[in-house]
């Protein structure tokens, strides 16, 4: 699939899957340190979408 992106296309694909990365690894680092039940589930929750959507996308470069 990568084939058929632009090396501008690839560039920015490439950006938002470490975003999305850095995005999780926050979230479960704030997470850690959560002691509301509820937003520690939330934020794991979030950092699991994220790290989801970094899978999903990481297809486009295969």
């Amino acid at each position: 699939m990568a084939e058929s992106l632009t090396q501008t296309e690839l560039e920015n694909l490439r950006q938002i899957i470490g975003e999305h990365g850095m995005i999780a690894n926050k979230l479960e680092t704030y997470a850690q340190s959560a002691m509301c039940p509820e937003l520690k589930s939330m934020l794991q929750q979030d950092a699991q979408s994220a790290r989801q959507a970094q899978q999903q996308l990481l297809t486009y470069l295969q």
